[in-house]
């Protein structure tokens, strides 16, 4: 007899739309409880059993950036800079609004990996995905 366990890097169960309300605004909350000012705004979405939490920024350029041999004006290039996403992380939904696996989204390799929590356990609260995934805004 093989018992079954939970995986926190497969499976998952689709978000309910009251859940993806719910986490959407408590990221936000929070987010602007204790990050504003890191960010312009963020992008939550949701696609199956998974939560993408992206974050924009004002671009930090300098004045004679960039060059003319690149062909677009500084305006284009700020404002491409400025809609470009920096992915912070994916939470994966398995019917407990507080517990959720945690995606870091890993520039290296372009694709989220499993983190563990602070707390030790690969299972948490959006609002403490937020904060490890929050190092790209620093």
């Amino acid at each position: 007899m093989s018992s079954w366990v939970k995986d926190p890097n497969a499976g998952g169960v689709k978000i309910p739309p009251a859940v993806q309300e719910r986490v959407k605004q408590r990221i936000l909350d929070y987010a602007a409880a204790n990050y504003a000012g890191k960010y312009t705004r963020l992008g939550i979405r949701f696609r199956s059993q998974f939560c993408y939490v992206d974050a924009y920024t004002e671009p930090d350029v300098p004045l004679d950036f960039p060059s003319k041999d690149l062909g677009v004006s500084r305006e284009e290039y700020l404002e491409r800079r400025r809609n470009t996403p920096i992915h912070l992380c994916r939470l994966r939904y398995f019917s407990d609004e507080e517990a959720w696996a945690l995606g870091f989204y890993t520039y290296s390799n372009e694709k989220y990996e499993l983190c563990v929590f602070n707390n030790g356990s690969f299972y948490g609260t959006p609002e403490e995905a937020f904060d490890i995934s929050s190092m790209y805004l620093e």
